[in-house]
């Protein structure tokens, strides 16, 4: 009788060890499929992080806003809400605490106020490694810093899935062309 309650405990066990990566697969892919895609200006950046893996390390051009909400605390959970310029980038509008009902909108973290600047709040987005091949991540991560240092606006931006506040960075493109392919020319 006890071997079938260890029996019994172990497939409990198991089952639980495959539903949540499972689940977090699926919600990844339910983002992908169901979500809205928003482009995402990026600025360089330099990475160094040998625990990592391989990846292109992406700072944001807006990863700040003016707003009216106070007292938040840095890393604290908020919300980034925002519009679309006339070429289709992201242009932060406010941040608040509680998730809006309707508009676009998109979980980051605080990082602090500039009360110089008019209440200026700082904040990261959280896609901001985009992980690749490691025989393609040097490669792509030469040719995005050279991408964000041409003359030319807008050349070098993120790709991202956003449903109900929730994000997953699909791509990062270089002159319209996602970056794998980019670097195969």
């Amino acid at each position: 009788m006890k071997t079938v309650h260890i029996v019994i405990l172990f497939i409990l066990v198991a089952l639980v060890q495959l539903a949540i990566p499972t689940q977090m697969i699926m919600n990844r892919e339910s983002i992908l499929n169901n979500g809205q895609a928003f482009k995402f200006k990026t600025v360089p950046i330099d990475p160094s992080n040998p625990f990592k893996g391989k990846y292109i390390s992406l700072n944001y051009a807006n990863e700040r806003v003016k707003t009216s909400t106070l007292n938040l605390k840095r890393g604290q959970e908020i919300y980034i809400v925002f519009e679309l310029d006339s070429l289709g980038f992201v242009q932060p509008t406010d941040a608040v605490i509680e998730a809006p009902s309707t508009g676009y909108y998109v979980k980051a973290k605080a990082q602090y106020y500039d009360y110089d600047n008019k209440r200026m709040l700082y904040f990261n987005y959280p896609f901001d490694e985009f992980y690749m091949n490691e025989n393609k991540a040097y490669e792509a991560e030469m040719a995005y810093r050279e991408a964000q240092f041409d003359s030319l606006p807008n050349n070098a931006y993120a790709l991202v899935y956003i449903k109900n506040g929730e994000a997953v960075l699909d791509n990062v493109f270089i002159n319209d062309i996602p970056i794998i392919e980019y670097i195969k020319e």
